[in-house]
Parts: C-alpha cells; structure tokens; sequence
C-alpha cells in the first residue's frame, strides 16, 4: 500500500502507535514533543522546508527561506505556551548551488533567530538533488504555562487569533501570475510566529495549535487528541478583505482558503466561556461531546468532510510550488 492512499495524518497515528510514549512527557501527537528536565519542560520541535513543494526560488530570497525556517518552528513553540531557545540546521545541497544562496539562507535564519532570542548552535550539511531545510528547535516551559492539544473540554470557545487564508491567497497569487495583493503575497513568503498572542492566552485557553495545515485540520487535530467535537461558524472565520478579493477573482469561497489553506501560523484555541476575554481571539466555533466535526452556516450544520493540506494525498488540497 502507498502512502498517498492513507495520507499523512493516518500515517503519523501508524507511526505513533509503532514508537509508543516511552519516557517522554508528551511523545508523538502534538506541536512539539516535551521531555521533563528538572523544574522544566523542554520542548522539541523540527520541520522540514523542500524546494518545489515548500518554497520556490522564483518568488522567496534566500533570506526568505532562512526567515520562514525559523518562524514556522518558533510557532510550534509558542503556540505550546513556550519559549524558544536553540536550534540545529541541516541543509540538503544540491552540487550546483551558489554559495551566495547559502549565506542569504543564514542571514534569514541569524536575524529571525535574534529576533526571538534563538541561538544556532549547530547541525549538518549533506548532499541532495533537491535544496532542502531542515531545523531542530529547541524550548523551554513549565507545566504551568505548557498548552497542549489535548486539553479541551465540551462547551470551550473555538477562538483563532487572526485572519486565516491570507497566505493561501498569496501563493494562489504566484501561481495564477496575479499582480498586486503585496499583503497576502508577503504573510506567504514571511509568516510570522504570535508569540505577544500566545502569551495572551497563557493560564486561559484549553488547548492551543498554531495554523499550518488549514483551521479545519488544526481543530481535527485538536478534537482527536481531546477526544471531543466542534461546530465551526462559517460566517464568524476571519478573512482579510485582500484575501477575499483574491478568491473573487478565482471563483472560489474565501472561507475555504482559511478552512483548508494553512501557513497562517496564527493559533487556533479553546478557552471556557468564563475564562474568555475581548483581546484574545475571534470565536468561531464551540467544542462539542459528540466526537464529529461539523461546519455550520446559516444555521445548518454539515458535516466536515475536508481537513486540509496534506503531504502525500493527490486532491485539491495540494498545491505544489513547481
């Protein structure tokens, strides 16, 4: 059997029950794993970008590529009530690349990491036939502060803490050859980790997830790790207003770019209706006790059949950079 025939969220769970919990707080299953160190947690997290599904040298800098590398780990770090700390890069290099590449690759990387307080402390370089980053972020918390994704309780406000789809939009953008639209173009070539927003939610929310894969599949995520459901409403999913333009113009429904699209990187959170407060986020759905999740708009809820990006399955969800 291939891979694409069960997807990469069916693979992870295989993978998961093969490995076991072991002696880690929290192993496979969330944002980052945590391991106890004395009157700390530390977290552990790692993702890997490849030319031509993850980014395209015809629209990122080498810059760019170092930026997102750091930022896109640094979210799984926040978004678990943590804070950053060390990282190890390993680059896949193809025999023809430029050194110049290189070093604007770093200087994303060096300056982001600063940024947050992340220091580079090593990795490894190897050869490839596609350019490819890959980066270990370490970080630090405390049970107290540590969110994680199974913590939601039935009756919790589903909350996001901004816009979603804007970077979907602007890769469609790049994609299509569209002119214009420099905000979504920029929050797909430069997302930015929330740290000031997950520290909002600290000692609030339930549960947490930052939004790579599409709002649809980080609340999935959530409700399989809580052992709940969810009732989204479309009508309150927060889309910018260039967002919208850009899926006008392509006959689609702006609410599924947010739905479906990913590389937001804003957090998706549960938070008791006592506990929530103006300023945290935008609600949009509650957790329920039956263990499905539906999609309500005006007033009729069906169930959701989609959940996002996903790595290996061939559908409408994928869309590749080359």
């Amino acid at each position: 059997m291939e891979i694409e025939k069960i997807g990469e969220f069916e693979l992870i769970k295989r993978i998961a029950k093969k490995v076991g919990k072991g002696k880690a707080f929290i192993g496979i299953g969330d944002d980052a794993a945590v391991i106890k160190a004395g009157n700390e947690l530390l977290l552990w997290t790692v993702d890997t970008m490849v030319e031509g599904d993850h980014f395209s040298l015809k629209w990122f800098t080498p810059k760019q590529i170092g930026m997102k590398a750091i930022e896109i780990n640094a979210s799984d770090i926040y978004s678990m009530g943590g804070k950053p700390t060390y990282a190890l890069v390993t680059l896949v290099l193809p025999e023809k690349t430029k050194i110049g590449l290189i070093d604007g690759i770093y200087n994303g990387l060096l300056s982001t990491a600063k940024k947050h307080g992340i220091e580079i402390v090593g990795g490894n370089i190897t050869h490839g036939k596609q350019l490819a980053i890959d980066l270990t972020l370490l970080g630090v918390t405390t049970k107290k502060k540590l969110l994680l994704r199974g913590n939601a309780k039935p009756g919790d406000y589903v909350c996001v803490t901004g816009n979603l789809g804007d970077s979907r939009a602007g890769l469609l953008c790049f994609l299509k050859n569209i002119p214009g639209f420099s905000k979504v173009k920029k929050k797909y070539l430069e997302p930015k980790a929330q740290p000031k927003k997950a520290k909002r939610i600290l000692g609030k929310a339930n549960a947490a997830i930052d939004v790579s894969d599409g709002l649809a599949s980080e609340i999935r995520n959530i409700c399989t790790q809580s052992r709940c459901g969810a009732v989204l409403y479309y009508e309150k999913i927060p889309v910018s207003s260039e967002a919208k333009k850009v899926a006008e113009m392509l006959g689609l429904d702006s609410k599924e770019l947010a739905l479906f699209g990913g590389e937001d990187f804003e957090l998706v959170f549960t938070v008791p209706e006592k506990k929530f407060k103006k300023g945290m986020g935008i609600v949009v759905g509650r957790t329920t006790k039956e263990r499905k999740i539906f999609l309500q708009k005006k007033g009729v809820k069906k169930p959701l059949k989609r959940f996002g990006y996903d790595h290996f399955k061939e559908n409408i969800e994928k869309v590749k950079t080359k």
